[in-house]
C-alpha cells in the first residue's frame, strides 16, 4: 500500500499525459481556458497540452500526499517535502514557460539529492542513513551497510543521468513511459539483486531438533 501511496504522483502524471496525449484539442482548449492565466501568452498548443497538464497534476498529487499525511499526524518524510519543493518550481517553470525541459529534469535532480544526502551523510557526519532506516530490522556486518550505502549513491547517480538521456535523445512519450515503467522497473531490479547480495548474510535460525525424539 505505501509502494503505491508513494508512486502515485507519477502514475497520475502517466495517466494525464496519455489521456491529454490522445485528445490534444480538447487539452489545448481545456487548458487555455481553465489555466491560461498560468500560461506565458495565455494560451496553451496542441503539443504543450498534454505535458502541461501532466504536470499541474503531478503538482497536485505531491501536494495532496504531504497534506495528507501531515492530516495524519505523520512524520513528512524529508525527501517528500524535497520532491514537492522540485515539482513546484520545477514544474512551475514548465507551466509558465510552455517548456517541458524544466520537469523533465525534476527526477535527476531528486535523484542526485537523494544520492547526495546518502553520500555526504556518511563521509561528513559518520552517518550511514541506509543503516539509520534498516538497521532494525537486520544486522550486517559494517562492510555490508558501508556498501549497500554506495551502491545506493550509484545506483542513484547512474538514474539521474539516464533520465536526462531519455529526456534529450526520446520523444517525450518515451520519457514518459520510461518515467513510469522504466524507473519503477530498475528499481525494483536494483531491490531485488540487493536482496541477492543480502541473503549471504541472512542466517537460518531454526530451532535446534535433540538427537532423538520421545516415543509416544
Amino acid at each position: 500500500m505505501k509502494l503505491l501511496f508513494d508512486f502515485l504522483p507519477i502514475i497520475l502524471f502517466f495517466g494525464a499525459f496519455k489521456y491529454a496525449e490522445n485528445h490534444k484539442e480538447w487539452a489545448a482548449a481545456f487548458a487555455s481556458e481553465h489555466f491560461g492565466f498560468m500560461v506565458s501568452g495565455g494560451a496553451v498548443g496542441l503539443n504543450e497540452a498534454p505535458v502541461l497538464l501532466a504536470t499541474l497534476v503531478v503538482i497536485v498529487a505531491t501536494l495532496a500526499q504531504v497534506a495528507w499525511m501531515m492530516a495524519r499526524g505523520k512524520k513528512v518524510d524529508v525527501m517528500l517535502w524535497v520532491s514537492l519543493v522540485l515539482v513546484v518550481v520545477l514544474g512551475g517553470a514548465t507551466i509558465w514557460f510552455h517548456n517541458e525541459t524544466f520537469i523533465k529534469w525534476k527526477p535527476s535532480v531528486l535523484y542526485w539529492v537523494m544520492g547526495s544526502a546518502f553520500l555526504l551523510s556518511d563521509l561528513l557526519f559518520g552517518k550511514n542513513l541506509l543503516r539509520l532506516l534498516l538497521g532494525e530490522q537486520m544486522q550486517l556486518p559494517d562492510v555490508a551497510w558501508r556498501r549497500l550505502n554506495l551502491a545506493w549513491v550509484a545506483f542513484f547517480g547512474i538514474m539521474g543521468v539516464l533520465n536526462i538521456w531519455v529526456a534529450y535523445n526520446f520523444s517525450t512519450d518515451a520519457w514518459v513511459n520510461f518515467k513510469l515503467f522504466g524507473g519503477i522497473g530498475l528499481m525494483l531490479a536494483f531491490t531485488l539483486a540487493q536482496g541477492v547480495y543480502l541473503s549471504r548474510y541472512m542466517k537460518d535460525e531454526q530451532p535446534a531438533v535433540d538427537a532423538e525424539t520421545p516415543r509416544q
